[in-house]
């Protein structure tokens, strides 16, 4: 009845002012709260607008029209004021702050609800650049006064340090018709180091005796070593004559005596950060194959109960390591080394051998992990190498290019595929001829493709050590 009689004193184009007045109505208290409508809101208009249509037509139809308006206003009004009170929404992220590249981790995400009412969220993490999550979002309903814990896995797909700045929060009313967003600021750091599990395996691999899985060769020693290191189980290569009598009594299994070598050399990696490491294979630098390789020496070294430094340099100075022993200088070495990154600019040799010149006055295996492309570059690592020779054991690493030796080693007939190839071979015999040069001036190399490595490297660093070079 009370419809009726507004449909008799109003004119038929009232509805639409009707419906203007609820849209500006509550989009004006949506922008002072910043609450927002959802797709849902406008469908539920949608309605409305098509009988507001139909009535300019038939009159009639005006009084629908007034009870739909009527309807939606008290739906959109009363679902408008079910969201709840952002203040009042407490959020907080637990997490490891240390990482493995390429692995994954889990994060718990504590929500506390303490309005009075229940409410329905979406929630999604700010993450950096590099990391990825699984799901990068999640909706629940945390109701009135309660905790919720929820947990998503991310994967970090590059090396470094990482900032995590914001959370944010969508807040859905009772219906959906509304939403209101919320950036929160919840700092924490992640720190993404390269993937150690190399290191667990060669650990595993060197207790039981089965380096070789992994490309260590057993290196004969020259002379003997007659600090005892431990006791193990007898294997096919080993000799004789280390055999424990007694201990193989006892046992009732044949057992031998390892002995270990002199524990008094000192080892410092010289690590290029600049443009020549900038080179990638499969999705990774040469500077994070050479990285991996630097980690997995310096293990062994520390487990050879050496002393070790690190040195990483590209126009300046980027960290430095003094060289010491322990188990604490692993951790060193990661530190300095997980968040170096190769850049475009020119490789400073000078600064980088005048800082160890000046830092390192004992002698020490100078190991140098780096790239050569041109005559300049060769020619000032021939000549620091060559004159660290007899105050120190210069080791260089070369670091091949698998473009490069693919080219030189499928010619076609083809012109353009031919001048390419013959380019290749050539850079590849210039290369050649640099190695030999400094082979000459009594520096040793190690060749070798980025991925492959760590294999040769430790290889080397174990036959300076059975020949007692240092």
């Amino acid at each position: 009845m009370f419809i009726e009689t507004i449909g008799e004193f109003l004119p038929f184009w009232a509805p639409w002012i009707a419906v203007i007045v609820l849209a500006a109505t509550l989009l004006s208290l949506a922008l002072v709260r910043k609450i927002y409508p959802t797709k849902q809101w406008w469908l539920l208009m949608v309605p409305s607008v098509f009988l507001l249509v139909l009535s300019v037509k038939f009159p009639v139809l005006i009084r629908v029209v007034y009870a739909t308006d009527i309807l939606a206003l008290i739906i959109v009004a009363f679902d408008f004021f079910s969201v709840a009170k952002a203040a009042k929404i407490r959020i907080e992220r637990q997490m490891i702050r240390t990482a493995s590249l390429g692995g994954t981790q889990n994060v718990e995400i504590v929500v506390e609800n303490r309005n009075s009412r229940g409410q329905r969220l979406e929630i999604r993490d700010g993450l950096p650049p590099n990391i990825t999550a699984s799901p990068d979002s999640q909706k629940c309903y945390v109701a009135s006064q309660q905790r919720l814990e929820l947990s998503y896995t991310l994967k970090p797909n590059k090396r470094g340090s990482f900032p995590f700045e914001y959370i944010f929060l969508r807040l859905v009313s009772l219906f959906g018709f509304w939403f209101q967003e919320i950036k929160r600021p919840l700092p924490a750091t992640l720190s993404v180091y390269p993937d150690m599990k190399q290191l667990a395996e060669y650990a595993v691999l060197a207790k039981t005796n089965r380096l070789s899985l992994i490309g260590v060769r057993k290196t004969r020693k020259l002379g003997q070593d007659n600090n005892f290191e431990r006791l193990r189980d007898y294997t096919q290569d080993d000799n004789y004559k280390h055999i424990d009598w007694r201990s193989t009594a006892r046992r009732n299994k044949l057992t031998v005596k390892q002995f270990q070598t002199d524990q008094s050399q000192r080892v410092v990696f010289l690590l290029d950060c600049g443009r020549l490491m900038t080179s990638e294979y499969r999705g990774l630098s040469l500077l994070d194959y050479a990285l991996n390789s630097i980690l997995m020496l310096s293990y062994v070294a520390l487990q050879q109960k050496d002393s070790v430094g690190l040195l990483c340099f590209s126009d300046r100075i980027e960290s430095y390591v003094p060289i010491h022993g322990g188990p604490s200088q692993m951790n060193r070495i990661l530190h300095a080394g997980f968040d170096r990154f190769p850049s475009l600019r020119q490789t400073n040799f000078d600064q980088a051998f005048l800082h160890l010149s000046k830092h390192c006055r004992k002698r020490s295996l100078v190991v140098l992990v780096t790239s050569i492309i041109d005559d300049v570059t060769a020619a000032q690592i021939t000549g620091y190498l060559s004159n660290l020779s007899g105050r120190h054991l210069p080791l260089l690493c070369l670091l091949r290019d698998r473009a490069v030796f693919d080219y030189a080693d499928n010619p076609d007939m083809d012109p353009h595929v031919l001048y390419r190839s013959a380019a290749a071979a050539q850079l590849l015999t210039w290369r050649h001829q640099v190695i030999q040069r400094m082979h000459q001036a009594g520096v040793l190399q190690v060749d070798a493709f980025p991925d492959e490595l760590t294999s040769p490297l430790v290889n080397e660093y174990l036959t300076v050590k059975a020949k007692h070079l240092l």
